[in-house]
């Protein structure tokens, strides 16, 4: 099989330790923005889209879920963005209107020094009223008609995904990554592998398993993941098939706050 490139109405922007899309070719002046990054990145974000559509303005936002560094430049894009329209999943309402908090990260998983510092990490929700609702429940994404939701809890309760038929792509989020979150060596260096969710922050396991195997199954050939590189062809094939199967072993944790023992 050749290599797949990226298709090339997909620009994905790292923030740090997590990546964020912008969707839409650069002739057409019209694009959707994936997750907002860690805080911090506003300014970075509008720049970057101002450079490649002519316009720093998105036709809408779409989040993934709303861990925060996923959703932690928001609040500031949205003071920039006033009329711009905020979608995410229905269960992951709760969390972006101020009406509940996610559970604690666990820093027992993992090994390492990701996982250890994850009580550091925010796991409130935030509040953003009536800028935020929820996707439509037919599975349609409103400013992308090329793509359809594929709802993937297990890392939080309204996970999503998106997929295009047409080159089989994937945008994962944080369903599954492309690196060993965990480690801050293996984050530094992007080092390449096909992982689960990131240990301390998934509360549901058998749920995370499902929607990998979900994914698996549609037979992507592109996938996009909230860590890590771009992965396309042979390698993202057998290494996400590899881990649909022996999801067990090879994503869930032997011990953790929120691993079911056996």
């Amino acid at each position: 099989m050749q290599p797949r490139s990226i298709p090339s109405d997909i620009h994905y922007m790292r923030a740090m330790i997590v990546n964020l899309l912008m969707i839409g070719e650069a002739s057409q002046g019209q694009w959707t923005l994936i997750d907002t990054g860690i805080p911090g990145f506003a300014d970075r974000i509008a720049h970057a889209a101002k450079q490649r559509f002519g316009t720093e303005k998105p036709s809408s936002i779409i989040l993934t879920h709303g861990h925060f560094d996923h959703v932690g430049s928001l609040k500031a894009l949205l003071t920039r963005w006033e009329d711009v329209p905020v979608y995410a999943h229905r269960l992951e309402l709760p969390f972006l209107q101020g009406d509940a908090d996610y559970l604690p990260a666990d820093p027992t998983v993992g090994g390492g020094l990701m996982a250890e510092l994850a009580p550091l990490y925010p796991h409130k929700g935030i509040d953003l009223g009536g800028r935020v609702e929820a996707l439509p429940e037919d599975g349609s994404v409103p400013t992308l008609p090329e793509w359809t939701v594929i709802e993937t809890p297990g890392h939080t309760d309204g996970h999503i995904a998106l997929f295009r038929e047409r080159d089989r792509t994937i945008i994962a989020g944080d369903a599954f990554i492309t690196v060993k979150q965990e480690s801050a060596l293996a984050v530094l260096l992007q080092q390449e592998e096909i992982h689960g969710p990131p240990t301390y922050f998934t509360p549901n396991w058998d749920a995370a398993g499902d929607s990998v195997r979900r994914l698996a199954a549609l037979l992507p050939e592109v996938a996009i993941t909230g860590h890590g590189k771009p992965v396309t062809g042979q390698a993202l094939i057998e290494g996400l098939d590899q881990l649909a199967q022996h999801f067990e072993e090879k994503a869930i944790p032997e011990h953790g706050r929120y691993v079911v023992q056996s």
